[in-house]
């Protein structure tokens, strides 16, 4: 037990202070943004921008590209999200819960590669020597960012790339000594599944035309 506290807790033996300090804050609302959307909350999106503005500082002054650009995207989509989740048409919500269309899943597949590739020019744009940890940041940069277009407008699958997304960032993130984001994306992951769970069941008592 003690060897998976000093996996999580190590990295920060010499970290300042006020960067702990703000890993706890995005850690926080982090967990509160994936809970608020697991309840169909809008309040998902203002606690959710507050962890993503957060984590693209961590990242920017760890080096970690990729990630950063995904959560600087993150905070504008959620703007966008925000924005469409408050729609109401006669006090019901505009974009109700439903699943992709099949062009929605080819645009999610677009995402997914232009993202990869972009997050790749990134790097190299910094003149940064990539490692297989980059590779795989660039791997999961495209689920994000499809996993996030599809959480604005509500589809179910977007919990099903959260999923693969969380799974792969837990040892990512604890690899690179970010234990408190690493132990956040494992929280992350049982949320999606509830989340996952709870929308297809709302899903199922009101039956959406895609």
């Amino acid at each position: 037990m003690s060897h998976i506290f000093d996996f999580f807790l190590n990295a920060y033996h010499e970290a300042p202070t006020y960067q702990i300090i703000l890993e706890a804050i995005a850690f926080v609302f982090g967990i509160l943004s994936v809970w608020y959307a697991k309840q169909e909350n809008i309040l998902v999106y203002p606690t959710g921008i507050i962890c993503t503005v957060i984590t693209v500082y961590l990242l920017y002054i760890n080096q970690y590209f990729g990630d950063m650009m995904m959560n600087f995207y993150y905070s504008i989509m959620s703007i966008y999200g925000w924005w469409n989740w408050s729609r109401k048409k006669e006090n019901k919500p505009v974009v109700p819960i439903s699943r992709t269309t099949l062009k929605e899943k080819q645009i999610g597949v677009f995402l997914f590669l232009i993202t990869m590739l972009v997050t790749y020019l990134v790097y190299k744009g910094f003149n940064y020597t990539l490692q297989i940890p980059n590779y795989i940041d660039i791997v999961t940069s495209g689920i994000f960012f499809t996993a996030m277009w599809y959480m604005a407008i509500k589809k179910l699958e977007n919990w099903t790339l959260w999923i693969i997304g969380d799974v792969i960032t837990i040892p990512l993130y604890g690899y690179r000594g970010l234990g408190m984001l690493s132990l956040q994306y494992l929280i992350f992951t049982i949320l999606a599944i509830q989340g996952y769970i709870a929308w297809k069941k709302s899903l199922s008592k009101n039956p959406q035309t895609a």
